[in-house]
């Protein structure tokens, strides 16, 4: 099958994918929706018709599986109950597993598990028998059954007229209407005209009508038995190729032409954008050409300097609103990580015996792509430790006078060129001496380092390797694993982390990452003729230097600031090292954040905020430590930008 047709199948199916993963979810809430309901038979039904034309078998077996079930719920004869859930959700995982394998160019397939296809089967069958066993026995029954018209050559060609016949006997035989007759019982729906164009929405009722009418069957969903049958009747060929059934293996033939698999990184590389975005960037390019011809026409005349500068003044202001036009390109709703949520709190919860109600809240804040994809793993270590860690069971919170049901909230919304992110819980909360006796016992700190921390602090402290407070290691936690791997994430994206906890009443975990990546706001540095770039999101406060608010300890020169002793590091000692600068009156002091850690920074000069293009380093750099890219600023020359962590450990 032609790649670009598959991969235009891929994107369509993750986003349903992704759609129903949080939709399967809120139907065990709301069982009785039937908006609900129909919106996700209409999924797996799509789903199966792509997979269909594609021929990836295993695909539509289990879609087509789980349509028959959902048509038995939309009927009322099948309740969503939990049991239910359980199996559509593996066949769901299993439908996922297959499209992932097909992003990242597999072309071959197992035949899904017998297991799951017979429990489906089971929750079919326990009304009616399987639509495959009904339409295998009346099949071979009609093909022996069908009487060619008179003076028909069986082993010639017939008419369209002739082949239309035989279909009409086979649909009277099975006690079906033929399409003819059936066309007058769909139903439009009201207020469309029969004989002008319906939405895709209205075809899509009109397709669910037809199926439920003639008991829609996919052949290529089971292995027929073989059957007596008369030499073939040949047949106009039919508009799209229908899949082929396969007993071990089914595959997606490639084109007669070569061209690559697309891998899984290709598809991560693209992205939808609305066309009206890309309007407001046409329009701003032609601006901006317009502008730049108007310079040129400055250039070659006599013109003054009011003109020039109007001018430059246009472009500057057309230039910074075709930089938010791309970003918007690249902006997706962080919906697209918080939908996988429902299902992960519903199934942890389900294991653990807890009944958890989780809330999405601003799912359609924006934020870039490459940050969507860089926050889907620490958010899901953060949950699973509210669910695990936070939210007590159910016994223990009627105990305690709190509702059976815990409650999860986890929220987005942007903060001028920030996003916030929150993870908040009504669980037991955290004891912060609890915590600080833990990092005692486990030898992060002595007892008098401990005692110095406060509450903040101290709730910081989960987020160090090999840290946890479970008594006993499960499958689920225990080991110290995944906070830390958390806080190294977002600390990588620029982000930070705050945590506030209250014994009893629950924690709220936030998160502040930048909008975008592409773009970084800094503080400009400067040593002599060389400039660097300090990300703006973790600079604090700047002070000039004095030497007398310096002490030493333990050979670490260190700053008071606001009664609290501040690491001090000399930038021009790494940065020009083996130039030893006696004089530093005039050096500044730049306090950041890295993490839950604060330092100083000494620079020679400041030279003020700057939005600068991130460019990646060549390939003899990149593992450079201490230098996150570089840029070019304003008056064209190269600065490189510090990457924080890196700088501090270097220091270390």
């Amino acid at each position: 099958m032609d790649e670009e047709i598959l991969q235009d199948f891929l994107v369509e199916a993750t986003e349903l994918l992704d759609q129903l993963n949080e939709q399967l979810v809120d139907l065990e809430n709301s069982p009785d929706d039937s908006n609900l309901l129909n919106t996700i038979f209409r999924g797996f039904h799509t789903v199966k018709g792509g997979a269909g034309f594609l021929g990836v078998n295993p695909l539509v077996q289990v879609c087509h599986r789980a349509e028959n079930v959902f048509d038995k719920i939309r009927n009322k004869d099948v309740a969503y109950d939990a049991e239910v859930a359980d199996v559509i959700l593996r066949a769901f995982d299993q439908i996922s597993r297959i499209i992932g394998e097909l992003n990242d160019g597999v072309r071959e397939f197992d035949d899904i598990a017998p297991q799951l296809l017979s429990e489906l089967d089971a929750i079919y069958k326990g009304h009616a028998a399987p639509v495959e066993e009904v339409e295998e026995k009346v099949e071979s029954e009609a093909f022996v059954s069908l009487q060619l018209p008179e003076g028909v050559d069986p082993d010639g060609e017939i008419s369209d007229d002739e082949f239309e016949a035989l279909l009409n006997q086979r649909d009277s035989l099975l006690g079906e209407d033929s399409p003819k007759e059936v066309e007058p019982i769909l139903a439009l729906p009201e207020g469309v005209d029969p004989d002008g164009e319906i939405s895709d929405d209205e075809f899509e009722a009109l397709l669910n009508q037809r199926d439920m009418l003639l008991g829609e069957v996919v052949s290529s969903a089971v292995d027929p038995a073989p059957s007596p049958k008369p030499k073939p009747i040949p047949k106009p060929e039919p508009a799209s190729p229908a899949p082929q059934p396969t007993k071990k293996t089914d595959s997606v033939k490639p084109s007669s032409s070569p061209e690559p698999v697309a891998s899984k990184a290709a598809g991560e590389a693209t992205v939808r954008v609305d066309t009206r975005h890309l309007d407001v960037i046409m329009n701003l390019v032609g601006e901006l050409v317009l502008v730049r011809n108007r310079l040129l026409t400055l250039r070659s005349a006599d013109s003054t300097q009011e003109d020039l500068a109007n001018a430059v003044g246009n472009l500057d202001h057309v230039t910074t609103d075709l930089q938010a036009a791309v970003m918007k390109t690249r902006m997706q709703p962080v919906k697209k990580v918080f939908g996988r949520f429902p299902r992960v709190v519903r199934d942890l919860a389900r294991k653990l015996g807890k009944d958890i109600e989780l809330e999405l809240v601003g799912e359609e804040t924006d934020l870039d792509k490459g940050l969507v994809e860089s926050l889907a793993d620490p958010l899901v270590h953060l949950v699973r430790n509210s669910v695990d860690h936070g939210v007590e069971m159910p016994d223990v919170r009627a105990a305690q006078g709190k509702p059976r049901v815990g409650r999860i909230v986890l929220a987005a919304e942007q903060e001028g060129d920030h996003i916030l992110l929150s993870i908040t819980d009504d669980g037991k909360g955290m004891d912060p001496d609890v915590l600080r006796r833990k990092a005692v016992e486990k030898g992060m700190m002595d007892e008098a380092a401990a005692n110095q921390l406060d509450d903040k602090q101290a709730f910081m402290l989960i987020m160090g390797a090999g840290f946890s407070t479970a008594e006993q290691v499960s499958d689920l936690s225990g080991r110290g694993v995944g906070m830390d791997v958390v806080k190294n994430m977002i600390v990588k994206l620029n982000g930070s982390i705050d945590i506030d906890s209250a014994v009893g009443q629950g924690t709220r975990i936030r998160i502040r990452v930048p909008l975008t990546l592409a773009i970084l706001p800094t503080l400009m540095v400067s040593f002599g003729r060389d400039s660097y770039a300090i990300p703006l999101t973790s600079v604090q406060e700047i002070f000039d230097f004095e030497e007398r608010n310096t002490n030493t300890i333990d050979g670490q020169t260190m700053v008071r600031l606001r009664k609290k002793s501040v690491p001090l590091f000399f930038l021009s000692e790494w940065l020009t090292p083996g130039e030893f600068r006696e004089n530093r009156k005039g050096d500044k002091v730049v306090i950041v954040s890295i993490g839950n850690q604060r330092v100083g920074l000494v620079v020679e000069q400041i030279n003020g905020q700057e939005e600068v293009v991130i460019k990646p380093l060549g390939v003899m750099l990149q593992k450079v430590q201490g230098y996150a890219g570089a840029t070019i600023t304003g008056n064209g020359s190269i600065a490189l930008i510090l990457d924080l962590p890196g700088l501090i450990e270097r220091f270390q």
